[in-house]
């Protein structure tokens, strides 16, 4: 739990603030301890301990904001902190353009408790290891693999880690947060060689809470399971069929495409263009909401709320109360992502999407949880409806552009199909499509709704934030496929 102690330096923060001249002051103590594991190749790398823990204050003066930080918690490194902060922010009133205004979200006053059924504090280093070498063990063992035991897996690289996060956020519009937060997190790379034939695969799994989570994921079987599928990739897939037709894709992909290409050019900071520089643009405008971008059944939704998610986010780093957000609504765009100044910027209600992944980060607009909401189908009913096509359950590959317009998705393990029926493993189909193309081309979803956690790069400096992308089988009609 947050000591005492450390709440009375952030309440501090506030009232210098106040007392300098601030019109708004906010400040987020934030900080845990981790540790992380690598092998590589079957041998051990150096172990990672991370132990960080300071304060961030952010001020507006006169529509001027201003972010500081410090990880020296004494009173007087506090004070100082906030008095250099309140005074950058002073001195930039007279070239502010745009003066920087808050929406009047309600404030918050919340204690959000992650449980945990096996301590986090569990997992050190030594925990860590031994996990790592009965995954590696399996990745090695290519004995389950059928028709693909004689590839290779001669380049791996697997990595877990394990993080107990406290932080604590009080602002001058009232708001009190308080996180506890376990979260674990494992990540491999597996290159399979044979005969001049090369697949590569990535695997990340995570989740918050304790170190039920590695049961709960089902970790080693399912790395080994990917490992398994690698091998027969490269021995036994035909080349892809070419040209026009039906692609479904499997929540993987769906996950992936409504990550890049919905979540990210929704983000309102976009948008507006204060990313621009840093991680991107969009194609949208201001105005494109109830834009019609897809057909009726492209609804894809972003929601922090899911229970044991990698972007479990119930209140963010300002003290508003997260919300599922809606995005895209058959095939219209509905909401877009947003913090309190871009909210009061597009007049609308902010939902609660400023995260920021350190006390030394400015909280910015992400993603939480981006998903393609599921239909009504089971997925055999949906290939049963398929007389031309392929099935691409999982990618080695992604490419998108810096408005999120025109992207390129690789299979790994893919699936022709034919008259209603699954055939031959194909290698490399190349979905290349624009964002309205392929949201316009959504012909019918599954029930069925999972989950691939990530890590999602944005920010200057660069703030990789824990997400989850997901979705059910999404059927695409009508769409052109390539191969590589």
């Amino acid at each position: 739990m947050v000591k005492d102690s450390v709440k009375d330096l952030a309440s501090l923060a506030l009232s210098e603030a106040e007392r300098l001249g601030a019109d708004y002051a906010e400040a987020r103590v934030q900080g845990g301890v981790g540790y992380g594991f690598m092998l590589k190749n079957g041998e051990p790398q150096p172990s990672m301990v991370e132990d960080s823990f300071g304060i961030g204050v952010r001020v507006i003066c006169g529509g001027a904001l201003a972010f500081g930080a410090t990880n020296l918690m004494d009173r007087a490194s506090v004070k100082g902190l906030t008095a250099k902060t309140v005074k950058m922010a002073i001195s930039s009133k007279s070239l502010v353009k745009n003066p920087v205004k808050l929406d009047r979200s309600r404030s918050v006053k919340q204690k959000v408790v992650v449980p945990q059924k096996e301590s986090i504090e569990g997992a050190d280093a030594a925990w860590l290891k031994k996990l790592l070498v009965d995954i590696d063990g399996r990745i090695e063992d290519g004995r389950d693999a059928g028709a693909g035991s004689s590839v290779k897996i001669p380049n791996r690289i697997v990595v877990a880690s394990s993080e107990l996060e406290e932080k604590y956020f009080v602002s001058s519009d009232g708001a009190e947060v308080e996180f506890i937060t376990p979260r674990v997190h494992f990540f491999a790379i597996m290159t399979a060689i044979s005969n001049g034939e090369a697949a590569q695969r990535i695997v990340q799994q995570g989740e918050t809470g304790g170190l039920e989570v590695v049961a709960r994921l089902d970790l080693a079987n399912k790395v080994q399971e990917e490992a398994r599928i690698l091998r027969l990739v490269v021995a036994k897939a035909t080349k892809s069929p070419t040209g026009v037709m039906d692609v479904l894709l499997s929540p993987e992909l769906s996950g992936i495409a409504a990550h890049e290409s919905v979540g990210h050019p929704q983000e309102a900071d976009r948008i507006l263009g204060r990313e621009g520089a840093q991680a991107g643009e969009s194609y949208l405008k201001k105005d494109s909401l109830g834009t019609k971008i897809g057909s009726r059944e492209a609804n894809i939704s972003d929601d922090p709320t899911l229970a044991h998610s990698n972007g479990f986010a119930p209140v963010d780093d300002e003290g508003v109360r997260a919300t599922k957000r809606y995005l895209i609504v058959d095939g219209r765009i509905t909401e877009f992502l947003h913090n309190r100044s871009t909210a009061a910027q597009l007049k609308v209600r902010d939902n609660g999407a400023a995260r920021a992944v350190g006390f030394n980060r400015e909280p910015i607009v992400r993603m939480s949880n981006t998903f393609v909401e599921p239909g009504d189908y089971s997925r055999d009913e949906i290939v049963k409806e398929v007389k031309d096509g392929v099935y691409i359950k999982s990618f080695t590959e992604w490419n998108i552009d810096d408005k999120r317009l025109n992207q390129r998705y690789v299979g790994l393990e893919a699936y022709r199909i034919k008259n209603g029926a699954l055939g031959e493993m194909v290698k490399a189909p190349v979905l290349e499509i624009t964002t309205p193309a392929l949201w316009a081309s959504v012909k019918a979803r599954s029930k069925r709704l999972e989950f691939e956690a990530a890590v999602c790069g944005k920010g200057d400096p660069m703030q990789g934030i824990p997400v989850w992308t997901g979705g059910p089988d999404t059927l695409l009609g009508g769409v052109r496929i390539g191969t590589r």
